[in-house]
Order: C-alpha cells, then sequence, then structure tokens
C-alpha cells in the first residue's frame, strides 16, 4: 500500500529500543512514515532483537507497506571497564593508566580490555579522547597490557565510557567475535541490511563480505577519519553508505564534519550508492516534544544534498517522544521537497554514474521526459533492484514505483531515494507487464484518469541490467 502522503522521496531510518520496542509502537511508527528499522547490536540481547523482527514483520503485514529492517553491527568500540565509586575525577597533568587488570577502577587507573595488537598501533605522543572527546589524554608509555597517559583535558569520568584514538589507523578488525555471534544468529532472520562499524579501509568490508551465507545488503558506517583515505573504494565495494556523524564528529574538528558530510553524500550520488545522514538529527527531541530550529536546519541540509535517508538513534530508540520525532522528521523532510528551490538543489550535483550503460540512458531519459509532460510517477519493473537504483540516482521530480516479484528486494528498496515497491506476480511479456504497471498505478487510487506515466523494463524478462524498454501509457 502506497498513500500519496508517503510518496516522499527521502527515507526514515528509526532506531528501535526501550522506548518503542512494542507490536503497537513499531505499527504506528510504520503509519507515521518509517521506511527502516535499525536494530543497534551494541544494545540489547538476541532474543529482544528475534522479538523485534517478529513484531516489524507483523507490522508490515498489517499495514501492508513493505519496511526494511538494518542490523547494526557494535563493531570494535572501545570502552573503559567500572570504576569503584561508579565515577572519579581526572585533573590536569595526573598521571593515569589504562590496563589489563578485569577489577574495579579507580583514581589512578580503570580496565580497558584492549583489542588484539591495539598496543602495537599506539605509541608515546598519541592522544585518546573519553567519553565522546569530553577527556583528553596523551599516551606516555605503551605496553602489551597497559597504556599510561597524562590528563591533557580532565573531568568526570563514569563506567563503561568510550575510548576514541583519533589520527591513528587501528591494526584491529572491524569484524569482532561479538559481530561474528551476531552474524551467525541474523542468519535465520529475515533481515534486509547489515551495517559494519567503523570501517577504516575496504579490506575490511571485503572480511565482512566473505563471511556472508545470506545475499544481506551490506553498509559501510564511515566514523573513522582513516575510511576518509580510501572512500571511493570503501563506497563501490559496499552496498550503501551510513555517514555516522557521532564517533566522526569526535575524531575529526566540529567544523570538519558538514564539509566531510557532503563529500560523502557526493561521492556515494556519483557512484550510485544510497546514503543514510545519522546521528544527532532530532537530539533535543530525546527529552523535548520539538526540536530545536538548528536541529531541522541540519536534517533540512541532508535532504537538499540529495542524501537518501536520515536517521534517528536515540530520539526513537530512548527517547520520551519517539513518535513525534518521527513525524517531525517527516514534516521537515516533506516541507523540504515542497520547495520549488529543492530540484534545483539536487541538480547542482547531479553527476553521470562512474560506470554508464543501455539502462543508465534509459532512466535518464526517462527522468527527461517525466519533466517535460510533468508525469508523477517513473514504473520500473526490476528483478534485483538494480534499475530502481539506478533511476533513483538521477534523482527525478516523479515518484518512483519500483514492480518486482521478489520480495527481498521489494524490502531493501526501501533505503532508496523515491523508491516505493510493489510486489506483483510474474509476468510473461511486455504487453502484460504494460497491463500490470497502469494497473499498479491504477490502484494508487490519487493519480486521475488519463494521467501519463513513465514505464521501464528490460527484455528479456528477469535478466538483471537489460533494462532497455521505455513507454509512456496514460492511465
Amino acid at each position: 500500500m502506497i498513500s500519496q502522503q508517503s510518496l516522499r522521496k527521502v527515507k526514515i531510518v528509526a532506531t528501535l529500543g526501550p522506548s518503542s520496542s512494542s507490536l503497537p509502537m513499531i505499527t504506528k511508527m510504520i503509519e507515521a512514515g518509517v521506511n527502516v528499522f535499525r536494530l543497534n547490536f551494541s544494545h540489547g540481547t538476541h532474543d529482544q532483537h528475534a522479538q523485534n523482527i517478529q513484531w516489524i514483520r507483523q507490522a508490515e503485514k498489517t499495514t501492508k507497506i513493505f519496511v526494511a529492517i538494518l542490523a547494526d553491527f557494535q563493531g570494535p568500540k572501545l570502552r573503559i571497564g567500572d570504576f569503584e565509586q561508579g565515577s572519579i575525577t581526572l585533573k590536569e597533568g595526573q598521571t593515569f593508566v589504562l590496563d589489563s587488570e578485569d577489577s574495579l577502577g579507580n583514581e589512578k587507573r580503570v580496565f580497558f580490555p584492549c583489542h588484539l595488537d591495539l598496543h602495537t598501533s599506539l605509541s608515546p605522543g598519541n592522544f585518546l579522547l573519553l567519553d565522546d572527546g569530553k577527556l583528553k589524554l596523551e599516551v606516555t608509555q605503551v605496553t602489551p597490557t597497559s597504556l599510561k597517559t597524562k590528563v591533557v583535558v580532565g573531568g568526570i569520568l563514569s563506567n563503561k565510557k568510550g575510548v576514541n584514538i583519533p589520527n591513528t589507523l587501528l591494526k584491529i578488525s572491524a569484524f569482532t567475535q561479538k559481530d561474528q555471534e551476531d552474524l551467525k544468529f541474523l542468519s535465520n532472520q529475515p533481515i534486509d541490511w547489515v551495517a559494519l562499524s567503523f570501517v577504516q579501509k575496504p579490506e575490511d568490508l571485503q572480511t565482512l563480505k566473505n563471511l556472508l551465507a545470506k545475499p544481506f545488503k551490506v553498509m559501510a558506517k564511515i566514523e573513522k577519519p582513516q575510511a576518509l583515505q580510501s572512500l571511493a573504494e570503501i563506497i563501490e565495494l559496499a552496498d550503501g553508505i551510513m555517514v555516522a556523524r557521532g564517533d566522526l564528529g569526535v575524531e575529526c574538528p566540529p567544523e570538519h564534519v558538514p564539509i566531510l558530510q557532503r563529500k560523502i553524500i557526493q561521492e556515494c550520488r556519483r557512484q550510485g550508492k544510497p546514503v543514510i545522514v545519522a546521528t544527532q538529527m532530532l537530539e533535543s527531541m530525546i527529552y523535548a516534544p520539538v526540536p530545536t530550529r538548528a536541529e531541522a536546519s541540519d536534517v533540512a541540509t541532508a535532504v537538499y544534498e540529495g542524501a537518501d535517508a536520515v536517521m534517528l538513534s536515540a530520539e526513537s530508540a530512548s527517547g520520551k517522544y519517539p513518535l513525534e520525532a518521527i513525524e517531525m522528521l517527516h514534516r521537515i523532510i516533506q516541507s523540504v521537497e515542497d520547495d520549488a528551490s529543492f530540484s534545483k538543489s539536487l541538480e547542482t550535483f547531479s553527476p553521470p554514474l562512474e560506470h554508464s550503460s543501455v539502462s543508465d540512458g534509459v532512466t535518464a531519459s526517462a527522468k527527461k521526459i517525466a519533466q517535460d509532460i510533468k508525469s508523477p510517477l517513473i514504473v520500473t519493473y526490476t528483478a534485483t533492484g538494480g534499475t530502481a537504483i539506478r533511476t533513483a540516482h538521477k534523482r527525478p521530480p516523479s515518484a518512483i514505483l519500483a514492480m518486482t516479484t521478489d520480495e527481498n528486494v521489494a524490502r531493501y528498496l526501501n533505503l532508496v531515494w523515491g523508491v516505493y515497491p510493489c510486489l506483483i506476480p510474474h509476468v510473461e511479456d511486455l504487453d502484460e507487464m504494460i497491463v500490470m504497471a497502469k494497473k499498479v498505478a491504477k490502484d494508487l487510487k490519487f493519480l486521475p484518469s488519463l494521467t501519463p506515466i513513465i514505464i521501464t523494463c528490460g527484455v528479456p524478462f528477469g535478466t538483471p541490467g537489460t533494462t532497455n524498454i521505455m513507454c509512456v501509457e496514460t492511465l
């Protein structure tokens, strides 16, 4: 089912957590406009995630709206252990040790479960940023079991705070033992995307791809500055990208983050890969029923830049107003897309695909004709989703209705800009496909008679990458 309200180009990703993990809430979130649910494997048990997956698929059947599920691996998130009193206060200039002694910490030391070979990545002069960059330590001595540091910026440090190591290529795998256990669990679950955290180089993605037993789409999270050195190669290998501004904003100066966001989005658009902008989109709505005006502008910027999706994290997972945050995100996106300058903004950076084909020529023509005749709908018949993604790359003014016989394709396409999937029965020939396209379009109800629609497909049917036919039909 596709409503006129849901024909929003930019998609909404919402993270599930204590505030939203129930069948009634998930159902309401879908009805409010969520296209993709994110399961954060940094939190929760396998049983809890399995229950959420079951509820999502149940709500999908109830609402008759396809949604995608993105499983986000924790990756090598570095965290300190616990303190005897729950927290300590570090003072500038004091010595503080992070070591492998698994016991409660104090003002002099704390447990730091160093990953294998981490000590080989560090040397005196490196800096550690703790608690999202609030505290800063300088490494003065490195041993296989400890890091001796001097406090540069002090403050209160409490249990299990994160540790970032900027400007350093860490000699640790982005895919941890915990991630492997989570992947084994997911191999029996009906999900669509998996996201790899703390990607530093293309080889990190290849490690995960080599382990996949099911054809999940793989997303690379860009949150380490080191990934920017191989950005084009990482995007080429990935099926999608997440601009994870949380850790990226800790290890990079804040003033660099907007520039990096724009650069990543542009490269994703150049290669025709979907991209999510994530973290702190509506951060104040964790506690307040409305966002700040700056947050609304931040979301709008991502939309104007051509991002495929924007994501809620704690706002929908643990915030007080998860449904209101989704509704606000929808209104901001819709407001930007209704702006007369929105299309012009997308055209400012509208690169040709890096590797063009006949299919790309057909989809480019579909966009041009849709603009000329003011067609509200481009219908694509797609076996793998590739035609729909190529059409979305052009950022046409029309909605993109992706007809497919594959339920998995219908689900994963929910992440792609402007694409709304529809599951159809198998068709035998071109005439039958055109009849099916017109029927599906008429079922949208809000399209009046004699509305022109653009139809693209490939013959022979079911062969990936063969989009070679375009026609214009009227309802």
